[in-house]
């Protein structure tokens, strides 16, 4: 289970200079897999949280790791999110620079931000005070992660060099969480959606990473989508 993070909120706020009511709410895991992704991520591993849609990967990652840095005691200065924004190959269509094109792609973690503070400015303040950030694979060459909780969201839709880009951009104490569902990659080409097996095939002799496999029945968003990818996947689509 999630630990509150309610005591010593006085500090960190004083510490980070947050609001001072500002306050992570607690969440517990809702079914088996979510529980084991909360004990891998307590044993310190990376993970690999790979599976059906609705499942909360992202949205549990993102609270383990606001948890964390929250920390007065943390030793992790900031979260980092990656995802690979695979209309940006040809994204120009978009209008404005290259930060107002991606800022659209901000959304789903805007929205885990802010309900999870029970504020509709919770993303931006976490972004303004430092403690969160976001980027594409697209800007990572020369950087390195250090004392970072590195979140790569939708994983399905990279190839191997945007994955294999991001796991040597890791530095000194650092984790790395990764999210995906293979059933849901935008990538055209075959030899572009094997990336994420190929990678898996790698993390699988790597120790220090637990995979953890979402099926049907982790299904939290609604009843209504659970029924639908249940018949979804019984026909074959």
């Amino acid at each position: 289970m999630a630990r509150k993070i309610k005591k010593n909120r006085d500090t960190i706020s004083q510490q980070q200079n947050l609001p001072a009511i500002f306050e992570l709410r607690n969440i517990k895991p809702l079914t088996a897999n979510q529980q084991k992704t909360f004990d891998s991520y307590e044993r310190g591993q990376n993970l690999m949280l790979h599976g059906y849609a609705g499942t909360g990967k992202t949205y549990i990652s993102l609270f383990l790791a606001l948890r964390d840095v929250l920390r007065d005691d943390n030793s992790f200065e900031k979260i980092v999110l990656i995802r690979s924004v695979v209309p940006s190959r040809d994204m120009g269509f978009l209008p404005g620079n290259v930060k107002e094109k991606t800022k659209v792609y901000e959304e789903p973690y805007k929205e885990i931000c802010d309900d999870l503070f029970g504020r509709g400015d919770g993303y931006e303040i976490l972004k303004t005070k430092g403690l969160i950030s976001f980027t594409t694979t697209s800007f990572l060459r020369g950087l390195t992660f250090n004392n970072t909780l590195v979140i790569v969201d939708e994983c399905q839709n990279m190839i191997f060099q945007e994955i294999d880009t991001v796991m040597t951009r890791m530095g000194n104490d650092s984790r790395i969480i990764f999210c995906g569902d293979y059933r849901q990659s935008d990538l055209n080409k075959i030899y572009e959606k094997e990336g994420i097996n190929r990678f898996m095939g790698i993390t699988h002799r790597i120790n220090s990473f637990q995979h953890i496999e979402f099926s049907k029945e982790d299904i939290v968003r609604s009843g209504l989508v659970k029924q639908y990818i249940i018949q979804k996947t019984e026909l074959g689509l």
